[in-house]
């Protein structure tokens, strides 16, 4: 049977003995059966998958991924929301310090996360070693998430740490020595790992997935402040295991692009990793649905608490690459990427003239709880949605609910109250910026409808690899490698593989390394690449809204100023990066 398994008090040290702790995981085991071995198992891995919801979360490593790039901003909402000690003012401008909360929450986290994969393995080598074929496939796994991990590490801090035993001191690596260690990690589970777990689990698919990714940013990791040198040993490494995906058989694009990210995603064909949640963590909070959206909307009819927060929006930058693609066509009537319609307002209800909130009370229409669905991808003008009566419940009608344009409730902006909320393209940190209403939203993950309040225990899946990066890391090698028409071939295939409904964006007359740069954004946006892309396609220095700074030293995080602290005891242990 399936079990929910709960998972009590892991404490062990990390790295120089900085950073412990003390949780209680809720984690869902999708194999393992029985009592007994199988659950000593079980306690050893959930804690470390359990981990990555919070080390993914929009405070932690998410929103050190996504800020920073020029996919999106979150100013400080009209001078009362958001300003968190100005850690996302900072982040996005990329004037990011050593004592930064989201540089610190996010190292923190990630290497908490590190830390239990590192107890895992060493509950389960024993078991391995006795001939525990259940642990020693539990092993491979925590092994490959592990190398993930430090991956992450490399990234976004320029180092990963190498350690086998809890007693011992990490050995701090980067550059070549990085890269080589987190390949040879991959390497020496990926013939012997499992091939049959779904996406909440590390498998075969995802390792290679892992060590295409790695050999793609090989080139910046070695050399992370100069011009990336693409060799065609990377390549053809990233060719050969997007190339053992595919020849798999094992994926399938998605035909609805939404469709990743709703509830039932875990079965996606697309998903070849993901942080499982199927009802059971508590901790992650759906903020990837609903971070960016109104708090003046509701995302779900039955729940009152489904609010959004007014967090980051679209920058005016990032959506203008959108209109450079479509020119004179509307985005969303030409990619169905870039927006889903699920909210059926009648026709003679969506002119608004001379209609205000003074006047509205039955410019409405009605919707069932379980027909409702707010729109989804990236959010313009307007919205509507359910409207609280005097006593905070939602007004309803015979047919349900009624759903009206959405007056601005949230802030203390001049629209508080009398006017509908309104996201303009204009966004930044501007007095009319900064408004609550200000800036185009994304809403690519579906408001859960299994969550008991459309916030906790989400159902849905965080996805953090799909086919569809398999066949773009393909293409990227390829055209880097020279071949321009192999690289067309598999952008085209992903472009024209989200049918199942209009519009179908069209294949691609030709490609080069600009146009997949786009193409990266448009498939990707808001998924947490964008940095990295922006890195490693030498767009990471160029000036965007509330943006200048040119410092290709900035590429790298400062490690927090407490870890620095902390390992002041073994000089020249942590050496602080460029510039910080």
């Amino acid at each position: 049977m399936k079990n929910k398994l709960v998972f009590t008090i892991l404490t062990i040290s990390i790295f120089l003995n900085w950073s412990c702790s003390d949780l209680t995981e809720e984690v869902l085991d999708e194999s393992l059966t029985g009592s007994g071995q199988a659950e000593a198992i079980s306690g050893a891995i959930a804690p470390a998958y359990g981990q990555l919801g919070w080390t993914w979360r929009h405070t932690n490593y998410y929103g050190l991924q996504l800020i920073p790039s020029d996919e999106a901003i979150l100013p400080y909402r009209g001078g009362t929301d958001w300003y968190d000690g100005g850690k996302f003012l900072a982040a996005h401008s990329h004037t990011i310090t050593p004592t930064n909360d989201l540089v610190t929450s996010s190292w923190n986290e990630l290497t908490k996360n590190i830390s239990r994969t590192l107890s895992a393995i060493e509950v389960l080598t024993p078991l391995a070693e006795s001939g525990d074929t259940e642990a020693e496939s539990a092993l491979y796994e925590m092994k490959a998430l592990r190398a993930y991990l430090n991956m992450l590490t490399l990234d976004s801090w320029g180092l990963v740490f190498k350690k086998e035993n809890s007693s011992e001191t990490s050995e701090v690596l980067r550059g070549q020595d990085a890269i080589d260690y987190i390949e040879s990690e991959l390497l020496s589970v990926v013939d012997a790992i499992n091939t049959t777990k779904g996406p909440g689990r590390m498998t075969q698919a995802a390792v290679w997935g892992f060590l295409a990714r790695l050999n793609l940013n090989a080139a910046v990791y070695r050399d992370p402040y100069g011009t990336p040198n693409f060799t065609k040993e990377d390549m053809d490494a990233v060719i050969k295991y997007t190339d053992n995906i595919i020849t798999s058989g094992k994926f399938t694009l998605s035909p609805e692009y939404f469709d990743l990210f709703n509830d039932d995603n875990h079965d996606n064909p697309e998903l070849i990793f993901a942080i499982d949640q199927r009802g059971v963590l508590n901790n992650e909070h759906s903020r990837w649905t609903y971070w960016s959206l109104a708090g003046s909307n509701y995302g779900r009819l039955e729940y009152t608490s489904s609010d959004g927060t007014d967090g980051p929006a679209i920058t005016s930058d990032f959506y203008q690459t959108w209109v450079d693609a479509y020119g004179d066509v509307d985005p969303a009537d030409a990619d169905a990427r870039f927006y889903q319609k699920n909210q059926k307002i009648p026709a003679h209800l969506e002119d608004l003239t001379g209609v205000n909130p003074s006047n509205d009370e039955n410019h409405y229409y009605c919707e069932t709880a379980e027909d409702y669905e707010f729109d989804r991808g990236i959010i313009r003008g307007i919205i509507w949605g359910p409207r609280k009566d005097e006593n905070g419940a939602f007004y309803t009608c015979d047919e349900g609910y009624r759903i009206y344009p959405v007056i601005q409730t949230k802030g203390n902006g001049p629209d508080k109250n009398v006017a509908y909320v309104n996201h303009t393209l204009q966004v930044d940190f501007t007095n009319e910026g900064r408004a609550h209403h200000a800036g185009y939203r994304n809403s690519k993950y579906q408001f859960s409808r299994t969550s008991p309040n459309a916030n906790n225990y989400s159902s849905i899946d965080i996805v953090l690899m799909r086919y569809a990066e398999v066949f773009l890391m393909r293409a990227e090698a390829k055209l880097r490698n020279g071949d321009t028409a192999g690289a067309l071939i598999d952008v085209n295939t992903v472009r024209t593989a989200r049918t199942a409904r209009a519009p179908i964006p069209a294949a691609l007359t030709s490609i080069d390394i600009d146009i997949l740069y786009r193409e990266l954004g448009f498939e990707f946006y808001w998924e947490g690449l964008r940095r990295t892309n922006q890195i490693r396609f030498g767009h990471y220095e160029d000036s965007w809204t509330e943006k200048t700074d040119s410092n290709v030293n900035n590429r790298l995080f400062p490690i927090p100023q407490v870890a620095i602290d902390g390992a002041s005891n073994t000089p020249g242990y942590l050496e602080q990066n460029k510039d910080y």
